[in-house]
């Protein structure tokens, strides 16, 4: 029984290390076949680096406000009898908006007038006797104050009327309605808001240090969002004065809004165009990558030993002022460098590559991208995994038979050691 145990205990034994032996073997066999194998190469996009012109802005976040925009309130209180809008709707300067019960004005008004007229007569009929020597010039002066007093009286009356009715200051579009018919207003309630859309001024700020590089009448491109900055106008204002607890300068710009893109209020993009500047050198944004040791690309060159393969180069270079999709390279290339501008997940220092701007769009000098070709670029790693499993196949289909092969000495390495064993 005991014999038969220490068989069975020695058998898996055997079995164990004949297993462990095999995957060790087949490891190996893997290594050998793949080290003697070069990787392929990874088709990367690349962008040739030249000295080209430059457009440098001061990018800033920006808010929209109306040129002219007010909210309409009454002076007096009152009911609301009439209203003379609706929502949105374009009035023109000096329009009736809102009335207010005015009756006691409009007869107040109507008893003035009719006393100024009154004492008009009696002033006339005063000069007509003065120059016939019938009456005295006391009588003639006293006729003319009435007749003052009283003109004066209508144009209080009349001023004391134009309270009790709302006319637009302006002409632009107006909003919502405050209130309704029957409402009782009071000095100060918002009416409604008046706000001219054809031109908006545009207020942002920047930080100190590009203060110099500001002028009067310089070009601004405004927007809703980056990328789509359509509206142009100038430099209007800027404040003489920097903020000591924020460091930031206020700037306002007056922009054309004839479509009326924009609203007061609303946030915008800003970007102040500097002079054009020549030879600057500039690459798109995504071939620089960011890291911990500091910002680098990786360009395309020839291999040290082997000049007809190309290989990747990770090349560390100082990134300066940036804009349309385009980086600034103040230090680390040189012109005629070529740059890959995609894939860089799937390089390494000297990994070697194969430059096609077939699987990326083409970037223009102005950092303008065109339409992305996404299904050939997305197809290149599946390529690249297809080909490693099909070159991992035939590797293990090459293993399987030499492990058949070395397969009839394996008993022989195992004889010496189940005899010894069974002489036991």
């Amino acid at each position: 029984m005991i014999k038969r145990l220490v068989i069975a205990v020695i058998a898996l034994s055997l079995v164990v290390v004949g297993i462990v032996g095999f995957e060790r073997f087949r490891s190996k066999m893997i290594d050998d076949f793949l080290s003697g194998r070069e990787a392929p190469a990874v088709t990367v996009p690349v962008y040739e680096v030249e000295p080209r012109p430059w457009t440098p802005v001061i990018s800033a976040i920006g808010t929209v406000v109306a040129v002219r925009g007010v909210e309409l309130t009454v002076e007096a209180a009152g009911i609301v009898t009439h209203m003379g809008f609706s929502a949105n709707e374009i009035v023109e300067e000096g329009q009736l908006l809102v009335r207010l019960d005015d009756a006691v004005q409009v007869a107040d008004l109507n008893a003035g007038r009719t006393q100024a007229r009154l004492d008009e007569q009696a002033l006339e009929r005063t000069k007509e006797l003065r120059e016939r020597g019938v009456t005295s010039g006391v009588s003639l002066d006293e006729s003319q104050a009435r007749a003052e007093s009283s003109r004066a009286q209508v144009a209080k009356l009349e001023a004391v009327l134009t309270t009790k009715r709302l006319r637009a200051p302006f002409g632009g579009t107006i909003g919502i309605p405050q209130v309704d018919l029957g409402s009782y207003v009071t000095p100060g309630t918002v009416i409604a808001t008046l706000q001219d859309l054809d031109t908006l001024y545009v207020d942002f700020k920047v930080p100190e240090q590009q203060f110099p590089l500001l002028k009067i009448g310089q070009t601004v491109n405004a927007g809703p969002e980056e990328g789509a900055l359509s509206m142009e106008g100038k430099i209007s204002g800027i404040d003489p004065r920097i903020n000591p607890a924020t460091r930031l300068v206020s700037v306002r710009a007056e922009v054309d809004n004839g479509d009326a893109q924009l609203v007061p209020g609303q946030f915008v993009q800003v970007e102040v165009q500097l002079p054009l500047e020549t030879d600057v050198l500039t690459i798109p944004q995504t071939a620089l990558v960011s890291s911990l040791y500091g910002d680098h690309v990786y360009v395309v060159r020839e291999a040290e030993q082997e000049t007809d393969r190309l290989v990747a180069q990770q090349v560390f270079v100082t990134a300066g002022r940036r804009t349309g999709g385009m980086i600034e390279v103040v230090d680390g290339l040189e012109p005629g460098a070529s740059v890959i501008t995609a894939g860089q997940n799937r390089l390494s220092n000297g990994a070697p590559v194969n430059p096609s701007n077939d699987v990326s769009p083409d970037v223009s000098p102005d950092g303008e991208l065109g339409k992305a070709e996404t299904s050939t670029s997305e197809a290149e790693p599946d390529k690249a995994d297809a080909e490693g499993a099909e070159q991992q196949g035939a590797a293990e289909k090459k293993i399987a038979a030499d492990a058949a092969d070395a397969g009839t000495h394996e008993p022989d390495v195992s004889e010496p050691d189940t005899e010894k064993a069974t002489q036991e």
